[in-house]
C-alpha cells in the first residue's frame, strides 16, 4: 500500500492532522491539542510536526502522531524547522528586562529524537538566541545540508556553523543591504538585494560562500524598492521580481513591477520582457529547474512559460487568472484565479503539448497547494479573509471532489512535505479514485444552474450581441489600454467616456453642430477654452455689425477715450444685479438724513452740469444716466397693498386656466379662487379700476 498524504489544520479551536488519500481519516495515534494555538508547521523533510501553545512548544512525530520533545519556551508566535529537521526556531515578541535591555527572543534549539538518558543531549539546551525585533523575515537561513545559516543585520549578511551559533563564523559586508537569499542548491551561493539610495540604482548581486571579494553575477535597475528573490531547486538560478511602492506613470495604484532572471555563476543575466502591459501576478519556477511560469498584464491575464535563457516557448490562453503551480513531479501545471476572481482553475499537461485537462470551480478559495504525490489538489477557505464557509477539499487532478471538510474559523491548512520517490506518478488519470463520503453529500447539496448566469444585461440590450467596446480582450474585445491616469478618461474599451447632458424627445446634436467647427491653431485647446473663444469672436462681430448699422455711436467720432472691453454678464444676472443695487442704494439714501441726500443731490447736479476736461480739451457731458427703479422700492402702504392684490388676483386667474385646461386643483387652491370677488371689492375701495 502506497504511504498516504497527510495534511494538517489550524483551526479556532485546536489542530488537527488528517491523512488523505487513500486513507481519508485522521492521524490515529495524534491527540488533538485544543485552545489558543498560534502556529503549527512541517518540518521540511517532512519527519516531525510542531505547534506553539501558550506554555510550551510540541514537537510530534509526523508518522504516528507521538510526541518526542516539548520546549519550555512561552508565548511564542513562528516555529520554524531547519532542511534537514535537526534545529527548530521559534520567535517570541521583542520586550525588555529589568535593565532596558532587549531579550533575545529569537531563539534555535536542536530537536532529538531520545532522551538524556539514551545518550542524547538534552532537548531543552538552545544552540543559539539572537534579538530579532522585525517579525518580517525573522527566521535564519540554512544551506541545504545545514553547514552554515545567516542572518541579516545592519550593512551586512552574518554566517554562522550550524552547530556554533555563539560566534559569527564570516561576514558579507555589503553597504545598504535589506533582504538576501541562501541558495537551495548544494553549491553555496547567496543572493543580496539592496535598494535604491541617493540616485544610485538598486541591485541584486550573488556572492559563492564563503568567497565574498567579488560577486559572481550582478543586476543594476531602477525602479526597486523591495524584491522577491526566487531561486529553482537547483540553485543555479535567480528570478528577481522588483517592484516600487508607487508607480509615477500613474498606470497602476500597487506601483511598478518588471522581471529579471541572473545565473548562479554569472554567464547570463536578463531582463524578461513581457508583452502585455500591465502587473506581475505570479511567477514560480517548475521543479526541474529549467523552466518558469509568468502571469502578468491586465485582466484578461496573459500566462507564459520561459526557459533558463528567458526565451517564451509556450503561451496559454487570456484568461482571468493571476496564479500558476507546477506539481511537484513536473507533470502539470495549475493556472488560476483567486482573490477577487473567480476561483476557477485550469490544469495542463505539459507531456501531453500543453493539453488542457479540465477546469475546477473552487470559488472563495484562499489556499491551494498540490499534494506531493503529484495527483490531488488542496484548496481552503480560510479566515480572517472569509470568515464563513471555511473549510478544505481536496480535488483529483481529473478534476473530480474527493473530499470536503467544513470547518469553524480555519485559520491554516499545509500538506506534510513528502519526496517525489514515495509517490510515484505513473498515470494519474487513470483509474480515477473513488471519491469520499463527504465529497459525494457536499455535491449533493450544491445546487446546479440550469444556465450560465453570464454578466447581467438591461432588458433594451438582451438578445442581442454584446458589443466590442464591451468584450473582455479574451472574448475577442479590444486590449485594455492605461493612460497614465487613475480618473477615467476616453479609451478604445468604452469605458469612461465623458456623458454629455442629453434631454429625453429631444433631438441629439453632435458635437460638432452645437460647438462649431474646430478654428484653426484651436486643437490644442480644451472644449471650454474653445467655446469661450467663440463667445468673445461673435460678440466682437456683433459690435461690429451694430456699429455699421449706427446703433451704437462710435467713441472714436466723438473724440471720447476707447474703454478696454470688459466681459459680461448673462442679461439675467445683470438685470437682478442692476436691480439689487439700485435698490441697496435707495436704501441707503432713504436711511440718510435729508439734509445730506439733498446736498448729495446738489453735489450730483453741478458736477454733471460741468463739462470734463482731458488733455486740455473740454468734452460735451455725457447723457445722464437711466435708472429703472423696481416697483417694489418706495411708494405708500397703499401702493404695496395693491400690488399685492394685484398679484393674487393673477394667481387666481392662472388657477382658473388650469382648472378649464382639465387639471384637477387642491382644495387650498379652490378656496383662493373663491376669494376672487373679496379681492376684487378690495382693489375697488382703494381706487383701482379694471
Amino acid at each position: 500500500m502506497a504511504v498516504p498524504t497527510q495534511f494538517a489544520y489550524r483551526t479556532l479551536k485546536g489542530i488537527g492532522v488528517f491523512d488523505a488519500a487513500p486513507v481519508y481519516d485522521a492521524l490515529p495515534a495524534f491527540q488533538r491539542p485544543e485552545g489558543n494555538l498560534r502556529c503549527c508547521v512541517y518540518s521540511p523533510c517532512g519527519r516531525y510536526f510542531a505547534w506553539a501553545s501558550p506554555e510550551q512548544v510540541s514537537v510530534v512525530d509526523a508518522s504516528v502522531g507521538h510526541v518526542i520533545t516539548s520546549l519550555p519556551a512561552q508565548n511564542v508566535y513562528e516555529i520554524a524547522f531547519s532542511p534537514l529537521g535537526t534545529f527548530i526556531i521559534t520567535w517570541q515578541r521583542p520586550s525588555k528586562d529589568e535593565n532596558g535591555d532587549a531579550v533575545k527572543n529569537l531563539k534555535v534549539w536542536r530537536v532529538i529524537e531520545g532522551t538524556p538518558q539514551d545518550g542524547g543531549e538534552d532537548a531543552h539546551d538552545v544552540v543559539g538566541c539572537f534579538v530579532q525585533k522585525s517579525q518580517t523575515g525573522w527566521n535564519l537561513q540554512y544551506t541545504f545540508d545545514e553547514q552554515y545559516c545567516a542572518r541579516v543585520v545592519t550593512n551586512e549578511v552574518q554566517f554562522y556553523q550550524s552547530g556554533n551559533l555563539g560566534t559569527v563564523w564570516n561576514k558579507l559586508r555589503v553597504e545598504g543591504v535589506t533582504d538576501f537569499a541562501v541558495s537551495p542548491g548544494e553549491n553555496h551561493s547567496i543572493a543580496v538585494f539592496i535598494p535604491e539610495r541617493k540616485g544610485q540604482p538598486a541591485a541584486v548581486k550573488v556572492f559563492n560562500v564563503p568567497d565574498f571579494a567579488t560577486a559572481v553575477s550582478q543586476k543594476n535597475f531602477f525602479k526597486g524598492d523591495k524584491v522577491q528573490l526566487k531561486w529553482n531547486d537547483e540553485g543555479n538560478s535567480l528570478i528577481v521580481l522588483a517592484q516600487t511602492e508607487v508607480d509615477k506613470s500613474g498606470k497602476s495604484y500597487y506601483g511598478e513591477t518588471t522581471l529579471y532572471l541572473l545565473s548562479a555563476n554569472g554567464g547570463f543575466d536578463s531582463r524578461i520582457d513581457l508583452d502585455k502591459e500591465g502587473p506581475i501576478h505570479d511567477v514560480t519556477w517548475s521543479p526541474n529547474s529549467k523552466e518558469f511560469g509568468v502571469v502578468y498584464g491586465y485582466m484578461p491575464a496573459k500566462t507564459t512559460i520561459f526557459n533558463t535563457r528567458a526565451v517564451a516557448t509556450h503561451n496559454f490562453a487570456l484568461s482571468p487568472r493571476n496564479t500558476i503551480l507546477f506539481s511537484p513531479h513536473g507533470r502539470f501545471v495549475l493556472v488560476a484565479g483567486f482573490g477577487n476572481l473567480a476561483g476557477q482553475m485550469d490544469i495542463y499537461d505539459l507531456e501531453k503539448d500543453y493539453q488542457k485537462v479540465c477546469t475546477i470551480e473552487a470559488s472563495n478559495a484562499s489556499v491551494c497547494e498540490w499534494s506531493p504525490d503529484g495527483k490531488h489538489i488542496l484548496t481552503a477557505t480560510t479566515s480572517p479573509r472569509l470568515r464563513v464557509d471555511n473549510g478544505v477539499r481536496i480535488w483529483h487532478v481529473g478534476g473530480g471532489l474527493m473530499y470536503n471538510e467544513d470547518l469553524q474559523e480555519l485559520y491554516h491548512v499545509v500538506w506534510r512535505p513528502q519526496s517525489t520517490s514515495a509517490h510515484p506518478l505513473e498515470n494519474p488519470l487513470h483509474p480515477l479514485p473513488n471519491p469520499h463520503a463527504s465529497a459525494l453529500v457536499y455535491l449533493g447539496t450544491v445546487k446546479t444552474p440550469s444556465k450560465p448566469a453570464g454578466a447581467y444585461r438591461p432588458p433594451g440590450a438582451r438578445g442581442q450581441v454584446t458589443p466590442l467596446a464591451f468584450r473582455r480582450e479574451d472574448e475577442g474585445g479590444a486590449a485594455y489600454i492605461s493612460n497614465g491616469s487613475f480618473s477615467l478618461g476616453n479609451g478604445i474599451n468604452g469605458f469612461g467616456k465623458p456623458r454629455r447632458r442629453e434631454i429625453p424627445g429631444a433631438e441629439v446634436t453632435t458635437e460638432e453642430s452645437s460647438l462649431g467647427a474646430t478654428v484653426e491653431g484651436d486643437e490644442n485647446l480644451s472644449k471650454a477654452a474653445v467655446k469661450n473663444k467663440k463667445k468673445r469672436e461673435a460678440k466682437k462681430a456683433k459690435e461690429a455689425a451694430d456699429k455699421a448699422a449706427g446703433l451704437v455711436p462710435s467713441p472714436e467720432a466723438d473724440g471720447a477715450p476707447v474703454a478696454a472691453p470688459t466681459p459680461s454678464r448673462s442679461p439675467e444676472r445683470k438685470e437682478r444685479k442692476s436691480h439689487e443695487r439700485n435698490r441697496s442704494i435707495a436704501n441707503n439714501l432713504d436711511s440718510r438724513p435729508r439734509s445730506q441726500q439733498a446736498g448729495r443731490r446738489d453735489r450730483h447736479q453741478s458736477n454733471a452740469a460741468q463739462p470734463l476736461v482731458m488733455n486740455g480739451t473740454p468734452t460735451p457731458p455725457a447723457p445722464a444716466a437711466i435708472t429703472v427703479e423696481s416697483p417694489d422700492t418706495g411708494g405708500t402702504s397703499q401702493d404695496k397693498k395693491t400690488r399685492a392684490l394685484l398679484k393674487k388676483l393673477r394667481a387666481i386667474d392662472e388657477l382658473k386656466m388650469r382648472r378649464a385646461g382639465g387639471e384637477k386643483l387642491e382644495g387650498t387652491q379652490i378656496r383662493k379662487m373663491e376669494t376672487e370677488d373679496e379681492v376684487r371689492r378690495e382693489l375697488e375701495g382703494l381706487g383701482w379700476k379694471d
